[in-house]
């Protein structure tokens, strides 16, 4: 979906967790308010944007405040499966990035935004010193699918910086706060030393 074609209008599904762009996000889907939203966005074709929680829980309490970042990710339904009466079984692909400019909870406690959309990456090669992290992922992937695990969606693009970035951020086990930093930064580069600085420091590549 092209920055021009997105809707500037988003409704929004906060959670403790941050989406990348062409990540996977994966849903139990149960609140009347969320049903809802699914169906439509089923019906008319159209995204929904997750938010990373600063503060309140996912699941709607009453008179609890609720603040989320103000940088997320559009979600795009993949598949959407009705396996048991009132609750929905959903597969979405992280889309484009997007600022939040202005938000309103409605009454059934659906968030909704206005957004500005953000470039996506540049593709970069990554330099010579980082195809350790490359080739570290694409080792770890290979190790997840003999598990039967498969939490990357294809193409795998491990020429792309940006994108061997944000798989690692997926996976490796650092605070939401900081996954949400490195979501936001626009150099993708940048972005994957980071991620290959924190991988050598805990020993998962060597030099």
């Amino acid at each position: 979906m092209s920055i021009s074609a997105a809707p500037t209008t988003l409704a929004l599904f906060p959670l403790q967790s941050v989406l990348f762009p062409e990540g996977l996000l994966s849903l139990k889907v149960f609140e009347a308010r969320y049903l809802d939203l699914i169906g439509d966005c089923l019906r008319e074709n159209r995204p929904f944007g997750v938010v990373a929680l600063v503060r309140g829980h996912e699941v709607r309490r009453e008179g609890e405040p609720v603040e989320f970042e103000d940088t997320g990710c559009v979600a795009e339904l993949l598949e959407v499966d009705s396996a048991q009466p009132g609750i929905l079984q959903v597969r979405c692909r992280g889309g484009q990035r997007f600022s939040v400019t202005g938000s309103h909870q409605e009454p059934n406690g659906l968030w909704t935004a206005q957004v500005e959309y953000i470039e996506p990456d540049p593709v970069q090669l990554p330099t010579e010193d980082l195809l350790g992290s490359a080739k570290g992922l694409a080792n770890a992937i290979q190790v997840m699918k003999r598990r039967n695990q498969s939490p990357f969606l294809e193409p795998y693009r491990f020429e792309d910086a940006g994108w061997i970035a944000n798989r690692w951020c997926e996976i490796l086990p650092i605070p939401l706060a900081a996954r949400q930093k490195l979501m936001e930064l626009p150099d993708p580069l940048v972005r994957l030393q980071l991620v290959d600085q924190f991988l050598r420091q805990k020993g998962i590549l060597q030099d």
